[in-house]
């Protein structure tokens, strides 16, 4: 839902950062700044700052940050809308719907309410279709009865017939281009429409709030792929969904622990099982949308995967996944038995099983380091050698120096190589790409190269936070100033990305800038002290340094040219001293 923007200012203006933070921890006071245990991350000595001013906090030990809305959404497990609707109750303001948003939303509540609708076609052709019964003996030999087909909707597609769900939607008043936007249909050779899915057992995705979106479908007989999602709708992006979440992100955020497995009849088993935690990805590799999706609820992640070669590789694979070090997450790896998954050991009776193994979990790069080591010949010295030559090659990817000493360690207790050779590889690798991600064609939880911005060093470089954090706050108004009067490398690519989003929103929204580490310095700098003199002023001085900065460069020049080059510098310098006087003289 969109709601107008100035009911959304309203409630910002009307909600205290502090009384919010408040609820959920402790919050001191000092002098004029507030300060809190951060919710985030474990700790005993307060990280997080708050700016009541603004309405934003941050934390300087995890990372965390944002407005109100975004400190709702992070404790609550809610999405923006409502994170929202939850503060306009609280601050009494009356939300009125953006009509143009309002439009979008009803398309695609229309979408929502024919994959609903077919979700019960299914879900009754299941329960009393004639060409249904392979499907109900597919899910009896899973140990499914009638409880587990209600709660988890399960359902058959028409095996009979390719155009069943497309007539029983049409007759429900749903049109030909709402079922292909749905991706529950599509256009035949011949231009007909026709059903998307035939033939096989479906299992409903719903979104993290509980709309239906698409379906997993398993193939019982004839040809074409074992499993079959709906197409890339406006609804469905398997990048950004997990199955199962809708039911589990409740126990997830009480227990604190989110289990991922691998496919839609592991989220059942261990539901079944009595752990209520388990989500799956939809078709698809691991990514980080994925993470950030589970870190609204936790940051404890077990992978459960069949511990064969293809189970254990799907944890994550694909292209390079990065997970940066402040995410704070710590990822895990379940050690199941050889050739079993989580649905298996259910279906066998063995719970307890697949419970230790879920509580014994280890991280996730000790995981691909034990991998590592198993596949070479340890009992050959040469095959030693490659080992830790590999298993170094890894830890030498992480940018902490107490993590490698750690790890190096224990790839000594994996290979039984000498300690002093393996520490001397490990620091060896730290040397040619510490702070590079790892490959994760096998899964590892190295982080991502992360940037930092260093506290200004000198009066100049202050002066240029300062017009950041001016420009964060949307004080500018119409200001003129360009991003090359900004000495400082990373200051001017920051105001670069923010002058390309004031250029087409008229405003500065930290929350919209794609880059975290980037976001994160933003918060940062918002909780600077105000800057002295008014807007104005502040980019005449940061332009007068820049004019300076230029005068400095060509008086150096001026030693080693010609002298008709001379007398041209010479013109520029008295230009440019001409600018700096027009400028006026704040800043001396």
């Amino acid at each position: 839902m969109a709601y107008d923007r100035d009911d959304i200012e309203k409630i910002r203006q009307s909600t205290s950062i502090v009384d919010l933070v408040q609820a959920v921890t402790s919050v001191k006071k000092t002098g004029r700044s507030h300060k809190a245990i951060c919710p985030f991350h474990q700790e005993k000595t307060p990280s997080m700052s708050l700016d009541p001013a603004r309405g934003f906090y941050h934390c300087f030990g995890c990372g965390a940050g944002g407005d109100i809305f975004k400190f709702v959404q992070e404790t609550q497990g809610l999405d923006f809308s409502e994170a929202v609707e939850v503060l306009a109750r609280q601050a009494g303001v009356t939300l009125r719907i953006d009509p143009k948003a309002a439009q979008r939303r009803g398309e695609r509540q229309r979408l929502v309410d024919a994959t609903d609708a077919a979700v019960d076609f299914y879900t009754e052709r299941l329960k009393k279709g004639t060409d249904a019964g392979g499907a109900r003996s597919y899910l009896r030999g899973r140990g499914y009865d009638a409880e587990v087909v209600d709660q988890f909707e399960l359902g058959f597609s028409p095996a009979d017939s390719r155009t069943d769900l497309v007539r029983h939607l049409t007759k429900e008043g749903f049109k030909d281009r709402d079922l292909i936007a749905a991706g529950l249909a599509r256009k035949s050779q011949r231009g007909s429409v026709i059903d998307w899915f035939h033939g096989r057992v479906m299992f409903p995705i719903r979104d993290v709030k509980g709309d239906a979106v698409g379906f997993g479908a398993r193939l019982l007989d004839g040809e074409g792929p074992k499993y079959l999602n709906t197409p890339e709708t406006k609804l469905y992006s398997k990048a950004k969904l997990l199955y199962g979440l809708d039911k589990a992100r409740k126990d997830i955020t009480l227990n604190r622990l989110a289990i991922v497995v691998e496919g839609y009849t592991d989220v059942i088993a261990l539901h079944r099982a009595g752990m209520p935690l388990a989500v799956a990805s939809c078709g698809t590799a691991l990514g980080e949308d994925h993470f950030d999706l589970l870190r609204r609820f936790t940051d404890v992640i077990v992978l459960a995967f069949d511990a064969d070669q293809a189970g254990a590789g799907a944890a994550i694979r694909g292209d390079e996944l990065h997970l940066p070090a402040e995410l704070g997450l710590d990822l895990r790896v379940a050690r199941m038995p050889e050739g079993r998954d989580p649905a298996d050991m259910v279906q066998d009776g063995d719970d307890s099983a697949l419970r230790k193994a879920i509580d014994e979990s280890i991280p996730l790069l000790m995981f691909r380091l034990e991998r590592e080591v198993r596949s070479h010949r340890l009992g050959e010295p040469e095959g030693r050698a490659r080992a830790v030559k590999a298993c170094a090659a890894i830890v030498g990817r992480l940018s902490d120096k107490v993590a490698r000493a750690e790890y190096a360690r224990y790839i000594v207790r994996l290979t039984g190589a000498d300690a002093v050779a393996v520490t001397e590889a490990v620091e060896q690798a730290a040397k040619g790409g510490s702070t590079s991600a790892l490959s994760t064609s096998l899964p590892t939880d190295t982080p991502r190269p992360t940037r930092h911005f260093p506290p200004p060093r000198t009066g100049g470089e202050r002066l240029e936070r300062e017009l950041l954090r001016l420009m964060v706050a949307n004080h500018l108004g119409d200001v003129a100033f360009e991003p090359d009067w900004i000495g400082r490398a990373d200051y001017r690519e920051v105001f670069e990305i923010l002058s390309a989003q004031r250029a087409t929103a008229d405003r500065v929204d930290i929350n919209a800038v794609s880059d975290e580490d980037v976001q994160s310095f933003l918060r940062t700098v918002m909780l600077d002290e105000p800057p002295e003199g008014n807007p104005e002023e502040i980019v005449q001085a940061v332009h007068r340094q820049a004019i300076d900065r230029q005068i400095a460069s060509l008086q150096v020049q001026l030693d080693s040219v010609s002298e008709q080059e001379y007398s041209q510098l010479q013109y520029k310098l008295i230009a440019l001293e001409k600018q700096k006087r027009e400028i006026g003289s704040h800043g001396d």
